[in-house]
């Protein structure tokens, strides 16, 4: 597997595939022809149905400005669903192209090539391997990721945490109407505040996770900066869970960011073995994703077992297998924000399951992972980010009337 420092990238939301891997794909090849005088951007598959709405041209332009962005939706059988095409021009001469695929997270793999991103230094595969050689080496995971990773992991982690506290902050801090046409109203900060007179102390958590959650996924859609977790569509999950254990339950900063590593090595173990897109694999790989590292990441802040840590991500998981991505107009906003919510709620309520049943689970963590893989590509295409099915057709068909 590669290094989990490539699961958690700093970006501008709403769409890690649709804006962050464009935008590094851009800056890519931009300097491959730092003579052109000319560029065209192609777009197919879902970053050509959405990517209006996800500024995916925005995105390109930031890397490439002037570019000419052409959205085909036309070309099918292509070889992954976010795929573009860029060529380098001059003097209306082509100098050179590269087909480009964003293949979720902001990750982008260029066709044909080997990447030091693709590098891979853990010997395991997948979380059998990791869980047999931790015991064998009587080590945590959090020790294995360390040994791993190395000294550079670290500081890694406290930039991406930084990143993370901001999206946080800055989202309960603003009000307004996000961007695009739905009149969709922030209400993280009336969330935060709105605590009822006979309100109970799970009452509380729950609200005050869920507005931190709304927090950073409302940032996301405002095209602010936030961090994929695994991606930026699913950015406020893990945020909002390990902020409120910080901030409301006293847990210190070390130990959150040995949350965070451990919640990437299990969105490592995800991508490696399936996928964190949703347009390959619908929200069940985004949402889903992030439900499960955040499970991994509370259920070891807490202490439990590898084994607990491994039942508690595998609920987490199991329990968002189908979830469609169906934007409403290509924009990560209904119902993306409330998803996140519900997500980190759900997460909590894994590791409690996790935490008393371990020893009578029946699925394994990489059999569910291999499951959602499966669901991802039997799932219809308008299902998987294309906004052409489900809510996003209902609410089209409903505004038409």
């Amino acid at each position: 597997m590669r290094s989990i420092q490539s699961v958690y990238k700093i970006g501008n939301g709403p769409s890690s595939s649709h804006t962050v891997g464009p935008y590094r794909a851009a800056q890519t090849f931009a300097r491959r022809y730092p003579e052109a005088d000319a560029w065209r951007v192609t777009l197919y598959g879902s970053l050509a149905y959405t990517g209006e709405g996800h500024g995916t041209g925005k995105a390109i332009l930031a890397g490439l400005p002037g570019a000419e962005i052409v959205f085909d939706r036309e070309t099918a059988d292509l070889p992954h669903p976010n795929t573009m095409l860029f060529t380098a021009l001059k003097n209306g001469r082509e100098l050179g192209s590269a087909r480009i695929f964003s293949i979720g997270g902001g990750s982008i793999r260029i066709e044909g090539e080997d990447s030091d991103e693709e590098r891979e230094i853990y010997p395991q595969k997948d979380f059998t391997q990791i869980q047999r050689f931790c015991r064998e080496e009587d080590l945590t995971l959090t020790e294995l990721i360390r040994r791993i990773e190395g000294p550079s992991l670290r500081p890694y982690l406290e930039t991406v945490w930084d990143a993370m506290k901001g999206a946080v902050r800055r989202g309960l801090a603003a009000d307004g109407v996000l961007p695009g046409g739905l009149g969709v109203a922030r209400k993280a900060k009336m969330l935060f505040e709105k605590r009822c007179y006979n309100e109970s102390a799970d009452v509380t958590m729950n609200r005050v996770i869920a507005s931190y959650a709304y927090a950073v996924s409302e940032e996301n859609a405002d095209e602010q900066v936030v961090v994929t977790a695994p991606t930026c569509g699913s950015s406020g999950v893990l945020p909002a869970v390990m902020y409120y254990m910080q901030y409301d339950r006293g847990f210190p900063e070390e130990e959150i960011l040995d949350a965070l590593a451990v919640a990437a090595l299990f969105g490592n173990v995800i991508r490696t073995n399936a996928s964190i897109s949703g347009a390959e694999c619908g929200c069940q790989a985004e949402i889903g994703s992030a439900c499960s590292m955040t499970a991994a990441a509370l259920a070891s802040l807490y202490g439990l077992n590898i084994d607990q840590i491994e039942y508690a991500a595998e609920i987490a998981m199991e329990h968002n297998l189908g979830l469609t991505c169906d934007p409403v107009r290509g924009l990560v906003q209904i119902p993306c924000i409330e998803r996140n919510a519900v997500a980190a709620m759900r997460a909590i309520s894994a590791v409690n399951l996790s935490r008393f049943l371990y020893s009578t689970r029946k699925i394994s963590f990489d059999e569910v992972v291999a499951t959602m893989y499966r669901t991802g590509r039997d799932m219809d295409e308008k299902y998987r980010e294309t906004s052409h099915g489900g809510l996003a057709q209902i609410y089209a068909e409903s505004a038409d009337e």
